[in-house]
């Protein structure tokens, strides 16, 4: 785990140290789709496989174009999460290339990946990972601050942020006075808050109750709407597979079949 950095922290958020909190270190995830014209996402021959040799992913090729919406699917144990966890930079494949916005991620070294991870991917989790003693406002200004950037400057985006996602009148709030819901637009909204040319999403209603997750639902479908981002979600959920234009399903860690 990483320490936060000392710079724009302690003017941020008067209340709190530095160091108080550490950086929860994310999981690791990749993704592709064949012959898209302007490929963010570009998979070849992914392997990735477990200690005691059982293949998580075996040989998965695909690409995802700029911009696009593709949900992944598959039952547990599938792979399409531990697809996502390369995608994100979190982990490394065994074997086989991935290129994500032009960074070869199988073969780059730590700080090409830490600035991939901090500039380039957005990731949204099943269970928000929101700092409880920071305010939603707070939470969503925190990657930008990381990066050194001054509080002054971070807080009227991660303001329109919020904004975006419905929570304007929230911004002051602290994680345990938020619904799930709410919760996890926060989170996506601190995703999103770098602009970021990938976000990823796994699993982004499976610890909602149906109004929230129909929310977090319009709210994802508005995001890609709006060209904003390239968005792939991993889900077990049909009703958010459905709303993607394209939908890669996976089985036994290779890709079984997509539609569109």
């Amino acid at each position: 785990m990483r320490e936060f950095r000392q710079a724009g922290f302690s003017a941020a958020f008067p209340h709190l140290r530095a160091d108080q909190y550490q950086l929860r270190t994310l999981e690791q995830t990749q993704v592709r789709k064949p012959h898209s014209p302007n490929p963010l996402i570009q998979a070849c021959s992914l392997t990735r496989r477990y200690p005691n040799g059982v293949a998580a992913l075996e040989e998965v090729s695909l690409e995802v174009a700029a911009n696009e919406f593709v949900a992944i699917t598959g039952p547990s144990g599938c792979g399409k999460s531990t697809l996502l966890h390369l995608l994100g930079g979190l982990d490394s494949p065994d074997s086989g290339e991935l290129t994500v916005g032009g960074l070869p991620l199988h073969s780059a070294g730590d700080k090409e990946l830490t600035h991939f991870r901090r500039h380039v991917v957005g990731i949204v989790f099943q269970f928000f990972h929101l700092l409880p003693t920071m305010t939603a406002l707070e939470n969503v200004m925190l990657p930008r601050l990381l990066h050194g950037e001054p509080p002054r400057e971070v807080r009227p985006h991660a303001a329109s942020m919020l904004e975006l996602v419905g929570l304007a009148d929230r911004a002051g709030h602290f994680p345990h006075q938020l619904s799930g819901g709410q919760m996890q637009r926060t989170a996506i909204a601190r995703a999103l808050v770098h602009s970021p040319a990938l976000l990823l999403a796994d699993e982004p209603t499976g610890n909602l109750d149906s109004a929230s997750a129909t929310q977090v639902l319009e709210l994802l479908r508005k995001i890609a709407s709006e060209g904003r981002t390239t968005l792939v979600v991993v889900t077990h959920s049909a009703e958010v597979a459905a709303m993607a234009p394209r939908r890669i399903r996976m089985q036994d860690g290779r890709v079984a079949d997509e539609s569109t």
